[in-house]
């Protein structure tokens, strides 16, 4: 359970003042984290895994790996729904095995980065600090 610490500031009165001085207020110092900085952490944690799914796709396609290999059938399944949508934009033609350099799949990835950014700014819209 997280404890309250609160900040204390000591105020010096010189010999020569006249009027007291006034004692400083501070804020509790608390080591919890605000929930909207854990939802943005939630967001980009999601979200790089997804690129990296995506970023591991392109590397494999650009390289040709052959969806026979255990590994290479994996990264295509996972990460699949995500390129889908974007397979329309430059023609693609599914050939697994053969080099490729996969635009859509590039294009995915700073699509995913930015709905990322988007939707953490909108979950951290009414906190002070930001993640």
């Amino acid at each position: 359970m997280a404890e309250r610490v609160e900040k204390v500031t000591e105020t010096v009165v010189r010999d020569d003042s006249v009027a007291p001085a006034e004692p400083v207020v501070t804020e509790p110092v608390t080591d919890r984290v605000p929930a909207q900085t854990v939802v943005a952490r939630v967001i980009w944690l999601i979200a790089g895994i997804i690129m990296g799914l995506l970023a591991v796709r392109f590397v494999l396609s650009l390289l040709g790996a052959n969806r026979g290999n255990a590994f290479a059938d994996l990264v295509y399944s996972l990460s699949y729904p995500f390129a889908a949508p974007f397979f329309g934009l430059f023609g693609y033609n599914v050939q697994y095995g053969a080099a490729r350099f996969e635009f859509e799949t590039l294009v995915a990835i700073l699509v995913y980065a930015l709905l990322a950014t988007l939707i953490a700014k909108i979950a951290t819209i009414r906190s002070r600090s930001q993640y």
